[in-house]
């Protein structure tokens, strides 16, 4: 089998309201999708979510990148996906979330191509799995209110952005156990917000809140000030920004850094390097969780295969598509009542946009020794 064309995307989603974090609000989802053709009349599709005060990347940089990966896999063999992963990591070594976008194409292809729903050729078996629902940094009022709105559709967890400042934190999180009492669980997420003082005063003060993890206290290249956070702290902690690869990985069990790993297939540049993570924490006795940006379903089938298909991450954070407006994905995974996801039993990710959906984005398509722009 070999590759023959690829076709590039560009597509705005906006959200059902403003989502802010300690790092940056966004309004709109920017995303690259990928269709990856082969001769054999198997194509694969991928999304690259770009959150950029998390990755570094923009949309500009991700098309201008994705034109570039193309040409690059053009002629390939597409079952090799560790070659292909290779090559792109040592071509583009810091554009990990449109790399992501070809990773989860090839591995479309190649579960087509077994007749396989993804999960089940990587060896694992379906799962119903449950997600919980985010509330981004708002007022006190708006929080609390999201919170019991997320209580009565039955969530299991929310999750609680977090990161300005001590005191209005914790005046979060004790407002926010206080209103839903003592189920669903609360999971919180300072997106690099705190310092390692201001981490340690914070989780110190919500010790009793029952909080189950918490997520990026301090500044991703401190793995140091994540340590000490983490040895003063009854409040696991779980490394996100500081994570993007296996390398990262590594750096965080030598540092002691946490307790958990949050694997997102927008920084590990995809599934190859998601499953790498993964296997480094399980020999670790680490557990991980898969987490979202803003995905569509497609993206999001991608991750929850992932899940599925290891037993040894134990949270799902996938409710980046109940964000978005409108979500233009026929198949995939299907949300169910309090965050329940079952995923789809076709082969590959099981999922594909509406063409005519397709048929409104600014398209490029590259094979060999052509490109053309449809807009």
């Amino acid at each position: 089998m070999q590759i023959t064309e690829i076709e590039i995307f560009k597509a705005d989603l906006p959200l059902k309201r403003p989502f802010r974090i300690a790092i940056g609000e966004i309004t709109v989802a920017g995303t690259v999708f990928v269709r990856i053709h082969t001769d054999q009349a198997i194509y694969g599709m991928g999304e690259a979510n770009i959150f950029t005060p998390i990755v570094g990347e923009t949309v500009a940089t991700a098309l201008a990148a994705a034109n570039d990966l193309a040409r690059l896999l053009i002629g390939s063999n597409p079952f090799d996906i560790e070659g292909l992963v290779e090559r792109m990591r040592a071509f583009l070594p810091n554009n990990a979330t449109i790399r992501s976008a070809f990773d989860i194409a090839l591995y479309d292809i190649l579960g087509k191509a077994a007749n396989m729903p993804l999960y089940q050729f990587l060896g694992g078996t379906k799962r119903t799995l449950k997600t919980d629902n985010t509330i981004g940094i708002d007022t006190l009022e708006t929080m609390v209110r999201h919170a019991l709105e997320y209580k009565e559709k039955g969530f299991g967890a929310i999750k609680v952005k977090l990161g300005t400042s001590v005191a209005e934190d914790i005046e979060r999180i004790r407002a926010i156990r206080i209103a839903i009492g003592s189920e669903p669980k609360i999971r919180i997420d300072a997106n690099q917000g705190w310092n390692k003082i201001s981490a340690i005063q914070v989780l110190t003060s919500i010790k009793d809140c029952d909080i189950e993890y918490c997520e990026q206290p301090v500044p991703a290249w401190d793995f140091d000030g994540m340590a000490a956070v983490s040895a003063k702290s009854i409040i696991p902690i779980m490394a996100d920004e500081s994570l993007f690869d296996d390398h990262d990985a590594i750096k965080l069990l030598r540092s002691n850094a946490c307790s958990y790993f949050n694997i997102k297939l927008s920084k590990s540049s995809g599934l190859f390097v998601g499953l790498k993570i993964n296997a480094i924490a399980e020999a670790a006795g680490l557990n991980c969780m898969v987490g979202c940006m803003t995905e569509t379903r497609l993206g999001l089938t991608a991750a929850a295969h992932l899940i599925s298909a290891r037993r040894n991450i134990i949270f799902a954070d996938l409710d980046g598509a109940l964000m978005l407006q409108n979500d233009p994905v026929i198949g995939g995974m299907v949300y169910g009542n309090g965050g329940s996801i079952t995923l789809p039993d076709g082969p590959g990710l099981g999922t594909d946009l509406a063409a005519e959906y397709l048929e409104t984005l600014e398209r490029t398509v590259i094979s060999e020794n052509k490109r053309c722009v449809i807009r």
